[in-house]
């Protein structure tokens, strides 16, 4: 790899990365309001809490689930779209297309268009992730869901739980440690990311609100309502869940140890 290009590569991907299209669609639908004054109503307390995430699913709570929906596609093709320029036209046999999947993610999350105030990034690194290893897009996210909702028990862990597997997929699935790395840099921007959420959750969890704070979340959400439909189905299954767990977590093993079965699409 030569440096200057390097340098370029992650330029290129920061400045488009940047671009919010939450906050676009907002102005394009003649919105007014700011996007970063969206503020959660906390159930059964006097008070509200405010959303610190901009990205497609602040926009679905003004904007409704399909303009959610879109936005989440423009997040993907900011990040698609330049590594396939880069991977399939540009440098087809150099690997600046994972500078720019990493440097898109970080403008997406910290743009500097909007005071570094940005999304977590689940679409960038989504939309990426297809680029780089197509069954991994797939097969991830078939992982992570029943991971979540019936080893762990919360719909929100199995809704962020493929991108904690993306380092282990790639360690398992390429002899290339250059793509354990990316992705393992990945994962540690997304958990950057989500910090503001985090913070307020661990506040209302030690003033004893948090199942207020998360009814205010489904409420406003048409992402967290449809999780908490999801969660409400799995907690029908009670005990039973266990089994199914340790059902998800054998077959998930199994997954990992034979993952050179699957086709590599992209070579």
């Amino acid at each position: 790899m030569e440096l200057l290009i390097v340098i370029l590569s992650a330029l290129i991907g920061y400045l488009v990365g940047s671009i919010s299209f939450a906050r676009v669609g907002l102005r394009l639908a003649g919105i007014k309001r700011d996007i970063s004054e969206l503020e959660i109503f906390v159930e059964g307390a006097d008070e509200s809490a405010r959303v610190e995430i901009f990205g497609a699913n602040a926009a679905s709570m003004i904007l409704g689930a399909k303009a959610g929906i879109v936005i989440g596609i423009m997040d993907m093709l900011k990040a698609a779209l330049p590594m396939i320029i880069f991977r399939l036209i540009l440098y087809p046999t150099e690997q600046y297309y994972l500078i720019i999947w990493v440097s898109v993610l970080i403008g997406h999350n910290w743009p500097v268009y909007f005071g570094f105030r940005g999304g977590r990034g689940f679409s960038v690194i989504f939309g990426g992730l297809i680029i780089i290893d197509l069954i991994a897009s797939i097969m991830l996210p078939i992982i992570g869901i029943p991971f979540g909702l019936f080893v762990a028990g919360n719909m929100l862990v199995g809704y962020i739980s493929w991108v904690f597997f993306m380092p282990i997929w790639f360690f398992f699935r390429t002899s290339d440690l250059t793509f354990v790395i990316c992705s393992f840099l990945i994962l540690i921007l997304f958990v950057l990311s989500t910090r503001p959420e985090v913070r307020t959750m661990a506040k209302y969890r030690r003033e004893g609100k948090i199942e207020e704070y998360m009814q205010g979340l489904y409420a406003s959400s048409p992402r967290w309502r449809g999780m908490k439909r999801m969660q409400d189905v799995v907690d029908k299954f009670g005990k039973k869940r266990y089994v199914i767990g340790f059902i998800v977590i054998f077959l998930i093993v199994i997954l990992f140890m034979n993952i050179g079965l699957f086709p590599i699409l992209y070579d």
